[in-house]
């Protein structure tokens, strides 16, 4: 069966499969699995440590919800995970429902995910407007690099509540006491990151710029207790099963409700009909993200390895990894587009790459956890600058802003603006709104109507009829672009008594246009006139008969071509009026 037919799940797996799978294959995708789990372990924790929850969350979403994704999409090379794109949205939630809310939206988001898939929803995100797509990404940049600074300058301020503009009032208040160590770890690091794509060399630059940052920071904690530098270790605790330890819990991910996860007030947060309507719009916007996001992803992969994704199974992987991680202390996850790039410049074939890259990182929970305890927050703060400048397309927007049209500047503006001074919610929900109103425009714009001389009708000859007119219409006749075609014909010579409308350009009529031509019928008759519908398509005929708009001589005909139409007017033309009685049911 073809797999458009079928359910839409495991489609990769099913590829590969049937295309064949070699040891070669396999050991190139063991490479590349175990190149981009390097690169996600310090991404993952940091990622996580800006959503607000401990560092460990990130690890297990990249273990779980990146096996489970792997194994159950449709992109045969995507590569999932936490991403620098839901920080904006998962932030809030942890600080208002804490670790067990936020987890409880995650699962929420995976069960509307999995329904998008299942629906073969996926296509309708293709319809997300480039200015959209580029004006929120940029826009969850900037805050996410605004939000950074607090760890990168070792600000002394405590949790970044309320809107953007209070939030980096604070910041700045704070800046005359940044603490100088933090500060120069963070820049250290920072810098390494941007000078290292200049070396040429192929091992991950910001591996080396983490290393360098740890080992500064050892340095500089000789120099005294001022010297410092606060790290993983030093800011996170855990506790488990009589057991507790600074860092991250050198175990394996333990099943546990999402919902018995600690609330904001370190309690147990417990399940509710009033929780769950609480987070239904958080989880909402996670799963619309979620599947922006891993879709954008899954074409940027095609282009980059000749592959073909099938979206629809690639939501329904998104949807059951997200619907799982939870359970396993998990937070939101998508395809990371950064690391998916690498995976296939690593030379990945198949999901068994980001599958390995899921073991590669449970490894490293394992045996590096008092290890990964001496990063410093500095350092990981600025990773994630680093993050948010290549998450921003800066080239993208300024290109947009200088060539594209005027609309499509205020749509990107618009989504940038909202983004950063409320949330992505009302950025992509306002910027689709403009963007269609727009688009509707544009249509309007290209809808005209107008009258024809005899010598401008192809194919036509003979002398000009008297008491004949004939309309030209071009474009969809729909809401808005009906009106604004028909609005002539409304104030035509009432001695006229055949109007010819060719209609042969009109591909697109909806019940506005065929109301808005029901009503011209209605007036044309009252003065005696008969209608020509020249050149329709039998598909908007047959509309028409439903909505019973039907042929009547010597009111409303229909005609193949404007020979025939002439024709049939210089028939009637030789008629008397007649008084037929109401045709248009």
């Amino acid at each position: 069966m073809d797999h458009r037919q079928s359910l839409p799940f495991a489609q990769a797996l099913k590829d590969t499969l049937n295309r064949g799978y070699t040891r070669q294959n396999v050991i190139s995708d063991l490479t590349a699995g175990a190149t981009v789990g390097v690169v996600a372990l310090p991404l993952a924790m940091a990622l996580a440590i800006a959503s607000g929850v401990a560092p460990q969350h990130g690890l297990y979403t990249a273990i779980v919800a990146g096996a489970i994704i792997a194994l159950t999409g449709g992109s045969r090379v995507n590569v999932s995970g936490p991403t620098a794109a839901f920080v904006v949205v998962l932030l809030p939630i942890a600080q208002q429902f804490g670790l067990g809310g936020l987890l409880t939206a995650g699962a929420m988001a995976g069960v509307i995910l999995l329904f998008m898939g299942l629906a073969r929803l996926g296509r309708f995100i293709e319809l997300v407007p480039y200015p959209v797509t580029v004006g929120f990404t940029s826009g969850i940049a900037v805050v996410i690099a605004t939000l950074q600074l607090k760890d990168f300058l070792g600000l002394p301020v405590g949790a970044l509540d309320g809107h953007y503009w209070d939030r980096l009032g604070t910041l700045l208040a704070a800046v005359p006491e940044m603490h100088a160590a933090n500060a120069l770890v963070g820049a250290t690091t920072l810098a390494i990151m941007v000078a290292w794509p200049r070396l040429g060399l192929r091992f991950p630059g910001h591996l080396v710029a983490l290393l360098a940052g740890t080992l500064l920071s050892l340095l500089l904690a000789r120099l005294g207790p001022d010297w410092t530098v606060e790290t993983i270790g030093s800011r996170f605790t855990w506790t488990t099963g009589g057991q507790n330890g600074q860092g991250i819990p050198p175990f394996l991910p333990q099943w546990q409700w999402p919902w018995l996860q600690p609330g904001p007030d370190g309690k147990p947060l417990g399940l509710s009909f009033g929780l769950l309507q609480d987070l239904l719009g958080p989880a909402f916007a996670i799963a619309m993200l979620g599947a922006l996001e891993s879709l954008l992803c899954a074409v940027v992969a095609d282009g980059m390895a000749g592959t073909r994704h099938d979206p629809n199974a690639e939501l329904v992987g998104q949807g059951l990894g997200n619907l799982i991680a939870p359970f396993f202390g998990g937070v939101a996850a998508t395809a990371a587009i950064a690391r998916t790039a690498t995976n296939i410049r690593a030379g990945a074939h198949s999901p068994l790459a980001s599958v390995s890259h899921a073991g590669i990182v449970l490894l490293a929970v394992v045996a590096l956890a008092d290890l990964l305890a001496y990063l410093p927050m500095a350092a990981l703060a600025g990773l994630l600058l680093m993050t948010a400048w290549n998450m921003s397309e800066a080239r993208h927007f300024v290109r947009v802003l200088r060539h594209a049209p005027r609309s499509d500047v205020m749509v990107l503006l618009t989504c940038f603006s909202l983004t950063i001074l409320f949330d992505m919610v009302v950025a992509v929900t306002v910027g689709m709104g403009l963007a269609a109103i727009l688009f509707i425009k544009r249509v309007i714009d290209l809808t005209e109507g107008r009258l024809l001389s005899n010598h401008e009708i192809a194919g036509s000859e003979g002398p000009e009829l008297p008491g004949l007119l004939i309309y030209d219409i071009n474009g969809p006749l729909f809401f808005g672009a009906a009106q604004k075609a028909l609005r002539t014909l409304h104030t035509v010579d009432p001695s006229l008594r055949v109007l010819i409308l060719d209609m042969a350009d009109v591909q697109l009529m909806d019940m506005t246009g065929m109301t808005a031509l029901e009503d011209l019928i209605r007036q044309a008759h009252r003065r005696r006139q008969t209608v020509l519908l020249c050149g329709l398509s039998p598909r908007l005929v047959l509309k028409l008969r439903r909505v019973g708009i039907r042929r009547l001589v010597g009111r409303l005909e229909y005609a193949r071509n404007m020979g025939e139409a002439r024709l049939r007017a210089a028939e009637l033309l030789d008629t008397p009026p007649t008084t037929s009685s109401p045709a248009v049911s």
